[in-house]
């Protein structure tokens, strides 16, 4: 199983992109229908699962691949070019299924990951915000609430959501057979429709204590070191590559209007504007891109060494991503101005915009994120440390 302290880096990757790339045609064909449905289709969905992507973050010691960082960055990137949502459900599914599977213990983590290499192990989706009530009785807590965005929903057996603890206000996170609680069927959205992203609640379930774990953990009970980034730094993985990917295929999607319009009576994308403003598009991805490599990069050699991130990785992770969402958003309105009627008319820009437009709204890249990077970075405020999205 290898040292658990140093960084794994997986050699399953190519074989998993591979699988990825297969599936391309088959995603295309079906994002209406699953817009329509309002979640991918069941036979989708198991031929993702196939692909590994679920097993790419679950820990090494249960039969996971454990990828590093940048690897799930890739993994994210490469579904997400083919479809957004998507990419979107399984980069949801993989990051909340594998911290449980982290960050939970002894019977909890065997009842819920009994056999990963042959498939048998629980789906979790949920959300982390928002916290629902959880009253101490003996072995455990009554729980009620009400949680939004819960993505990938549709795929799940299980859920994640977070807790607070009566009296202590502590935040714990629980796992919880999908049984136990209501969805409300209620994503009725423009973008990212084909994520199920439901809310849900319940009233006074019984949880046990070893089915929650401290939502600020960054000391795994099962895996490596990937799992001392902590909650918050393993969403950004995804939702950094999926923005990279979604921008991506936009302007590939811009280089097939203009390779088809060019030559055509009054075409603006002959127009050297064009040109100057695609050039400058794909600089700005590309760079992006870049510097997201190089702040992981530094990460990784922390987690290798054994090391716990500081404050300045912590917002540098903040700050890529929210850089490379608003990046993204930057390409897809350059994308929205030259494709004219390809941008409005049902196809894969006018999705890939209206996906991009809905997850660029996501918590992790809002602007009260940005503020507190720019206090931290600027040295307003030297001593604080981030609870979550914010400074402490």
């Amino acid at each position: 199983m290898g040292d658990t302290a140093r960084l794994h880096a997986s050699a399953e990757l190519a074989g998993v992109l591979e699988r990825i790339d297969a599936l391309g045609g088959m995603l295309d064909e079906r994002a209406d229908a699953a817009e329509e449905l309002g979640r991918l289709p069941q036979d989708t969905a198991r031929a993702l699962l196939d692909t590994g992507i679920i097993r790419a973050e679950l820990p090494l010691s249960l039969g996971g691949y454990e990828f590093a960082p940048r690897q799930l960055i890739e993994t994210a990137e490469r579904l997400s070019y083919y479809d957004a949502a998507a990419g979107w459900t399984m980069f949801a599914l993989q990051m909340v299924t594998g911290t449980t599977a982290a960050y939970l213990s002894g019977d909890a983590t065997a009842e819920l990951f009994p056999d990963v290499p042959n498939g048998k192990y629980a789906l979790l989706a949920g959300h982390g915000t928002r916290p629902g009530r959880a009253v101490p009785v003996e072995g455990g807590y009554r729980v009620s609430g009400q949680w939004q965005f819960a993505s990938g929903m549709a795929h799940a057996t299980h859920i994640h959501s977070a807790i607070q603890v009566e009296d202590t206000g502590e935040i714990r996170v629980l796992a919880m057979p999908k049984s136990q609680v209501t969805l409300d069927g209620n994503w009725d959205v423009l973008g990212l429709r084909a994520t199920h992203s439901v809310d849900y609640h319940c009233t006074d379930v019984y949880v046990p204590h070893e089915y929650t774990y401290v939502a600020t953990t960054n000391t795994p009970a099962t895996g490596g070191a990937l799992y001392r980034l902590g909650l918050v730094n393993m969403a950004a993985i995804g939702h950094t590559g999926w923005a990279l990917g979604v921008a991506r295929r936009l302007l590939d999607e811009l280089k097939r209007v203009a390779a088809a319009r060019t030559g055509s009576p009054g075409a603006a994308v002959d127009t050297s504007q064009f040109h100057a403003e695609y050039a400058t598009a794909e600089a700005k991805l590309r760079a992006a891109r870049a510097w997201m490599n190089d702040v992981w990069q530094d990460i990784e050699q922390t987690l290798d060494q054994g090391e716990f991130l500081n404050t300045e990785q912590d917002t540098l992770i903040r700050l890529a991503l929210n850089h490379t969402t608003s990046t993204a958003s930057e390409v897809g309105r350059t994308v929205h101005h030259w494709a004219g009627s390809a941008a409005i008319r049902r196809g894969p820009i006018d999705r890939f915009l209206r996906d991009l437009g809905t997850g660029a709204q996501h918590i992790t890249s809002s602007p009260v994120v940005l503020q507190n990077c720019g206090r931290w970075l600027s040295g307003a405020l030297p001593e604080a440390r981030w609870s979550f999205l914010d400074l402490a």
